[in-house]
């Protein structure tokens, strides 16, 4: 266990931190599985809808610091490769 005050305060920190990338991080595991959803009904308007949702939610986690931008940018990509396929 820490004994400075800056060290505990550091832990805390990182609680808070941990705790809300860790919502971030489920956020977006529903938003592209949405997406996924729509695709494999074959649902284009859908899955365009959602696909514009989850444009805008992924970077705006870059914004956030919760993903690289290059991460966000190969996600979005993807996704839009997919939705493009249908």
């Amino acid at each position: 266990m820490a004994n400075h005050k800056s060290s505990l305060k550091r832990i805390r920190q990182t609680e808070t931190r941990t705790e809300r990338n860790r919502f971030y991080r489920t956020r977006l595991k529903n938003i592209v599985k949405a997406v996924r959803a729509a695709i494999e009904a074959g649902n284009k308007e859908e899955a365009t809808a959602t696909f514009k949702i989850a444009n805008q939610q992924i970077h705006k986690f870059v914004s956030k610091g919760i993903l690289k931008k290059e991460t966000a940018a190969r996600k979005v990509s993807r996704l839009h490769q997919a939705v493009n396929a249908i």
